[in-house]
């Protein structure tokens, strides 16, 4: 059992635990050799050093550095360290050299370069321990798929693509009462397929399953009993479509089983949920208004100095509940871009100016909308908001796509770093999977998560898919 828990721990978190140690022991150390010269008293204290190591953890989160794929690429994991080390030492600098007590700590240049040194060397560290682990089958789980039809091997398929675990042993069990072995599945070199017409305890006491997941595509004859003894034996037991969800990060929207979205949690707003999601809008976006208006004023001048066009554009967007509202936004693209009607957004579109691309690749246009938030109109965390048109037409096309408007619209969302950026009828399905992950798992702290991880999809706009 204890084995068993360890296992379930995810590589992410268990790089975390490894980092924070390590950072906890070295970094008291490191910052006292570094402060020396100064006498005792004027050292910096337990709070401001405790922020630079709080800060580079928060910054590695947002780079992205505890997510799946960075944890399989050696060149992407290790090349943003120094970049996560850089931005975490500065801003716990900042407060140290400008702030009053107890922030304020002497000596804060120096603490920024130890950091930055010792912060990278510790992520690097970690990283090499964390390789060499799961090249070792370290946080492999093991899990028991009752079911060998079509709806198992797209699960294995899905797993293997999109999962978030670094690795699995996926074990397939077929029972003549469940349907046949689908003709994939059986020639797929990595399944194992396990014929039984007993009970599933005792194969998943033989590979020392992890979870078990009921996924056959005709339910009649299933055998409960032996599920339930599965479940009493110690082994969770998830549905197909609550195991997929938590493992894809996104309800899919081609396997949607409706009776399950009736009976499923979720979609649940409380009071206390909404003033709480509200707060956070209005401080963030205020905050973030203030740190950006000289960026704001000089890309205003810079759009204005190209073609001497206006500045901002207003669009007709949707939001909650059906509501248009006028969207602002920088202007990116030339001013008689939609002289032939509403067109969607192509990657490399000649439409956009020089000025334009910039501003879109930094996601600067984007800025504007804060005032939309302040107003109401749209919240920081949210689907993307889409025009009447398209709106209209998707909703025809895509079932459940209204209800992404249960919600605001949103300045960033679960989709949108995720998700690489799209303009066709398959990128809008898929989006609209984790627009409804998002609606049916909301939570404020879901949104601050959100809001963290924005960072490394400004940074790398072409890293954001999973």
């Amino acid at each position: 059992m204890i084995a068993r828990n360890l296992r379930l721990l995810s590589a992410g978190t268990a790089l975390f635990l490894i980092e924070l140690v390590l950072l906890v022991a070295a970094w008291p150390l490191a910052a006292a050799l570094a402060l020396s010269p100064l006498p005792p008293e004027r050292r910096a204290g337990v709070l401001p050093l405790a922020l630079f190591v709080a800060s580079y953890l928060l910054f590695a989160y947002a780079s992205g550095l505890y997510r799946r794929e960075a944890l399989l690429e050696t060149r992407r994991s290790l090349g943003r360290v120094p970049i996560a080390a850089g931005l975490g030492a500065l801003v716990a600098a900042a407060p140290a050299a400008f702030l009053p007590s107890p922030f304020a700590a002497e000596g804060s240049a120096t603490l920024f370069a130890v950091a930055l040194i010792l912060f990278t060397l510790v992520g690097w560290a970690g990283r090499v321990v964390m390789f060499a682990l799961i090249d070792r089958g370290a946080f492999r789980r093991r899990i028991l798929v009752i079911g060998t039809g079509k709806r198992a091997w797209e699960l294995a398929f899905l797993l293997r693509r999109e999962g978030r675990a670094v690795g699995m042993e996926i074990t397939f069990v077929h029972h003549p009462a469940l349907g046949r072995i689908d003709p994939r599945l059986a020639e797929d070199p990595e399944a194992r397929v396990v014929t039984t017409e007993d009970g599933f305890v005792a194969i998943a006491r033989e590979i020392d399953a992890d979870q078990v997941v009921v996924a056959p595509d005709e339910r009649r004859g299933m055998p409960m009993e032996a599920l339930l003894a599965c479940r009493t034996g110690g082994f969770p037991v998830y549905e197909f479509q609550r195991f997929l969800e938590k493992e894809i990060g996104r309800v899919d929207m081609k396997r949607l089983d409706y009776s399950w979205l009736l009976y499923a949690d979720g979609f649940t707003f409380t009071a206390v949920d909404l003033f709480l999601k509200r707060t956070l809008d209005i401080v963030v976006s205020t905050i973030l208004l203030f740190l950006t208006l000289p960026i704001l004023a000089g890309a205003a001048i810079a759009i204005k100095l190209e073609d001497g066009g206006p500045i901002l554009y207003r669009q007709a967007r949707v939001t909650k509940g059906g509501r248009v509202f006028r969207i602002l936004k920088l202007r990116t693209m030339r001013q008689d871009a939609e002289r032939a009607g509403a067109m969607w957004a192509q990657k490399g579109d000649p439409r956009v100016t020089r000025i334009g691309r910039f501003l879109r690749r930094m996601r600067i246009d984007e800025l504007p909308q804060l005032v939309n938030i302040l107003k109401g109109d749209m919240s920081f965390v949210g689907p993307r908001p889409e025009r009447p048109e398209f709106v209209k037409d998707l909703a025809e096309k895509l079932p459940l796509y209204n209800e992404r408007h249960l919600v605001r619209a949103g300045l960033t969302g679960w989709a949108q770093i995720n998700y690489p950026y799209g303009a066709s009828l398959d990128d809008a399905r898929s989006k609209l999977s984790y627009d409804l992950f998002y609606v049916k798992n909301f939570s404020v702290l879901f949104d601050v998560l959100i809001i963290i991880q924005t960072l490394r999809v400004v940074l790398w706009p072409g890293g954001n898919v999973r």
